[in-house]
């Protein structure tokens, strides 16, 4: 893979170079293995732990098909999918793979002994299979994880309707964790060039996950004004939604663990919060069999001291069994939950008298398809949203990295260097422009990179301080700092540039995730 690595590192290299280097015969890729999906068997799901089942294989490369893109992956990163695939829950991917197989003689592809993971990636197109027009050795592109076949009439008005509908790296074989990945060419997208390799790998699930979610008709439509409940507002999902909603006018009611993440969502702009450590709900019992609807009633009174009286028309939920009851409760008449995992368990428990007699909508949304996900890109690439990488690891120590986000341990998204041997490497962007970054020894000898923030304009005033509500564990605060450099060509003394205006809550990143 050296001399692959030497050519997109190296100034100057064509497409035709590119399109005329040797292929490596096999390449290092994180696997599960299929003879060991029942080594968890009898083990609480907490206890699982990834770095016995995640391993770093040289495995063959495969046949490029018909619409079909190899890619030289420089940089990926771990979502929720590669944490359920490492610990064989709620079921073994590899069933997936099986059914893939039985489709046709491509789909037999991926039904291997092993599954290569990864549903993320930022690198450089290698090879392009049969009638792929639109892409060509050497481009720098990022991937979306929407694989889908087409020829069924579902899926041709939302791609997601596709009877075929996979996530890559997830349902599918030969995913980003890897020095190569093999994906179809409708998956990519340009690159942003503002961000290293890492940044702009770490994006894409999450970020065309939220997009649709919580922006598209498909999902809570969002207007400008709109009350949004944000569970996890500080993590890789949550911390998506919590910057769409500062970028489309709504109110983010940003809901977090601990003071921490807390300060993470009030850097973005977020000037409602909701602290969990302070506030305490306690929406189930001890043994987890039974809610207390006192609880939801105290949780929405915070909501409402924070907001004026209003309640809630959209909640971003992801938790699932813990928040469900509550986010139905707490949702104003008329208003709209969104549904897109059950982190905290699949069976959810709710009032539904709550629900139909107050005319509330329940509205599942899964990843997004190739429109949404290409408006979610193009939002990144204009720096008008940010990614939130807090911390990267080396392919060697994907299961480590799976391990943080199975406890929780992380904030944002958690990137893997694949091909890139270096951190913040890939950008464009002139390091006199970038941010300083600072670093921090993690697990494993890797690194974390936070960019310092610094204020906006130098002659402003400092930022207020925290004004706490009355009720406990609840406070909102208006920030004006930012991390500097968000694009090529934003003016930040001036506040205005190629995007025009700076919006409130672009007055300080999600990348400002420093201490």
């Amino acid at each position: 893979m050296q001399h692959i690595l030497d050519a997109i590192t190296a100034d100057g290299t064509s497409a035709e170079d590119f399109a005329n280097l040797d292929l490596p015969e096999s390449y290092r890729a994180v696997t599960v293995h299929k003879d060991e999906v029942d080594m968890f068997e009898g083990v609480a799901s907490r206890d699982k732990d990834p770095r016995k089942s995640l391993h770093v294989d040289q495995v063959a490369l495969p046949d490029l098909g018909p619409g079909e893109a190899f890619v030289a992956v420089m940089a990926s990163a771990i979502n929720y999918n590669t944490v359920w695939t490492s610990i064989f829950e709620p079921v073994s991917t590899f069933g997936f793979l099986e059914r893939y197989g039985r489709e046709s003689d491509l789909g037999a592809r991926h039904n291997l002994p092993y599954h290569i993971v990864g549903s993320d990636l930022s690198g450089v197109v290698l090879a392009t299979g049969p009638g792929v027009t639109k892409w060509k050795p050497g481009d720098r592109v990022v991937a979306h994880c929407l694989s889908v076949e087409l020829e069924a009439p579902d899926g041709h008005n939302d791609t997601m309707m596709d009877p075929s509908q996979r996530i890559w790296g997830f349902e599918t074989n030969f995913g980003g964790l890897a020095d190569v990945a093999m994906v179809k060419a409708n998956q990519l997208m340009p690159k942003p060039e503002h961000l290293t390799w890492e940044e702009a790998a770490s994006p894409g699930l999450v970020n065309c996950t939220a997009y649709r979610q919580l922006v598209s008709a498909n999902g809570g439509n969002m207007k400008q004004g709109d009350n949004v409940l944000i569970w996890g507002a500080s993590g890789g999902l949550g911390g998506f939604a919590t910057q769409y909603a500062l970028n489309g006018g709504a109110n983010p009611i940003c809901v977090v663990s601990n003071e921490e993440k807390a300060q993470i969502v009030r850097n973005m702009g977020a000037e409602m919060v909701i602290n969990r450590s302070e506030l305490a709900p306690k929406f189930w019992n001890e043994e987890g069999t039974q809610q207390n609807p006192k609880e939801w009633q105290r949780f929405g009174k915070a909501i409402r001291e924070l907001t004026g009286g209003e309640d809630i028309d959209i909640v971003f939920e992801h938790p699932g069994r813990e928040t469900f009851g509550a986010s139905v409760y707490v949702t104003r008449k008329g208003g709209t939950i969104t549904t897109c995992a059950s982190t905290s368990g699949y069976m959810h428990e709710y009032d539904n008298r709550y629900l139909w007699m107050n005319l509330k909508k329940i509205i599942s949304s899964h990843f997004a398809n190739y429109r949404e996900s290409w408006e979610a890109n193009r939002l990144i690439a204009q720096g008008k949203i940010h990614p939130t990488l807090s911390r990267t690891y080396t392919l060697e120590d994907t299961g480590q990295a799976a391990l943080d986000v199975h406890h929780n341990k992380h904030q944002g998204k958690v990137g893997v260097l694949c091909l890139s041997p270096r951190r913040a490497s890939g950008s464009a962007t002139t390091s006199s422009a970038r941010s300083t970054w600072t670093r921090s020894t993690c697990s494993a000898g890797s690194e974390s990179r936070h960019p310092e923030s610094r204020h906006l304009n130098p002659g402003a005033q400092p930022p207020p301080g925290p004004r706490s509500s009355p009720t406990t564990g609840v406070r909102h605060v208006l920030t004006t700092t930012r991390a500097e450099t968000l694009a090529p060509g934003w003016d930040p003394v001036a506040r205005s540039g190629i995007m025009g205006p700076v919006p409130a809550f672009l007055l300080n990143t999600a990348r400002s995730l420093s201490r």
